[in-house]
């Protein structure tokens, strides 16, 4: 298999399957009359549940990448890196692959009051640090299970794969929250009304700390048209929050499909990097790169090999390590490359010397499961209140 394919030059673009409202769960939004609303409660995030559209999603990682802004795209990026204390934690929390709570209180102590510069030159600062919304997600390549964890409020989250927006800014919780003024104080896109002069956003807060496989996906939100396809959806919390009963179910966005929506991703990210985007209004969701199917064969090949080494079995060993012979999609990112051919060596490795692997001490163990590892998506985000001022003082002392 030629896994060296790609492994220097960024792909400009990628076709992937993102996972859209079906338009036959559409109807007529009763409580918001001219409004659409998404099929009613259950409405599980699974692929069958969910219309499939194949989309053109360009790479910020490739030169001449579009300039962002969060006001006008919606989302953009920071940097994190110089917050020492907060890349220890996270650090902690990749290779943990949980998060405690001591972790959570530490991540909304590093970050609250800080400061950003964004693309467009102005910044942006943290005011509040939303109390729930703090999630770890995890994901194996091209949706294979990896854990049987059960979801809490902070663990046991995959990658969700429909395109949603998270909050309503009239709806459940903001409504009762805010005791209505949301839609005054925060800057907003929605079907119903909009609010483009507030410099105070309800943002996400979502840091990769590593995203080889099933990268976070973001639209244009210039290129949605918010009457026609954006949903209001009752999103159940049961499972995942203690709420009371006026607030367990939790008004969000869905969207349907259509082929002038502009999409985004960043193949080359880490927990250096956060994306920040308007969560009362950026569509949004996972999606499964080309090249990922090959990836989960080579993970079910080390976890099939290092079964056979825990067995001293150097027979099955050689047997479950042939060489995989198949050819990766011409765009194939970079870092999934790159990640293939080190799973490939180990299984070449392992398939030429099974005796040896299994007679002798050898780190080919510890270099398997890292390789393995680095295959499974996980990404933190949280919510915050934040305000966006020019980088001039006083105003950006506030």
């Amino acid at each position: 298999m030629n896994s060296r394919l790609n492994t220097e030059n960024a792909v400009a673009e990628v076709q992937a399957a993102l996972a859209f409202t079906k338009p036959d769960d559409v109807s007529p939004d009763t409580e918001h009359p001219g409004m659409l609303r998404a099929k009613v409660p259950p409405y599980e995030d699974e692929p069958g549940h969910f219309a499939a559209h194949s989309c053109r999603i360009r790479d910020l990682a490739a030169a001449n990448a579009a300039p962002l802004d969060l006001a006008k795209v919606g989302f953009d990026t920071i940097g994190l890196a110089h917050l020492s204390e907060l890349q220890t934690v996270l650090e902690r929390v990749r290779q943990a692959s949980h998060i405690a709570n001591e972790d959570a209180a530490a991540i909304r102590s590093a970050l609250s009051g800080q400061s950003f510069r964004l693309s467009n030159g102005k910044r942006l600062r943290l005011l509040f640090i939303a109390p729930e919304g703090l999630i770890l997600r995890k994901a194996g390549p091209n949706g294979l299970q990896i854990s049987s964890e059960k979801m809490s409020e902070m663990n046991g989250h995959g990658a969700s794969q429909a395109v949603h927006s998270d909050q309503d800014v009239r709806g459940t919780p903001i409504r009762q929250i805010m005791r209505g003024v949301g839609p005054w104080l925060f800057r907003h896109e929605a079907p119903d009304g909009a609010n483009r002069h507030s410099p105070v956003f309800l943002v996400n807060l979502w840091i990769p700390l590593q995203q080889i496989t099933r990268p976070l996906t973001l639209m244009d939100q210039r290129t949605v048209d918010r009457r026609r396809h954006q949903l209001r959806y009752a999103l159940p919390t049961d499972d995942f929050l203690q709420r009371d009963e006026e607030r367990k179910l939790n008004d969000i966005w869905t969207f349907l499909h259509d082929d002038a929506q502009q999409w985004y991703f960043t193949s080359k990210m880490d927990a250096k990097r956060a994306y920040v985007f308007n969560t009362l209004g950026t569509p949004h969701g996972a999606f499964i790169l080309p090249g990922e199917a090959a990836a989960e064969q080579r993970y079910l090949s080390l976890q099939a090999a290092l079964d056979a080494l825990a067995a001293g079995d150097a027979n099955v060993l050689k047997n479950r390590t042939a060489p995989h012979i198949d050819s990766l999609p011409a765009d194939t990112t970079v870092p999934l490359c790159q990640a293939i051919a080190t799973m490939d060596a180990l299984i070449a490795e392992a398939h030429t010397q099974p005796e040896i692997l299994c007679s002798a001490p050898s780190d080919w163990k510890a270099r398997a499961t890292i390789a393995m590892d680095k295959l499974v998506r996980k990404s933190i985000e949280l919510r915050a209140v934040a305000i966006v001022v020019p980088d001039v003082w006083p105003l950006n002392r506030l």
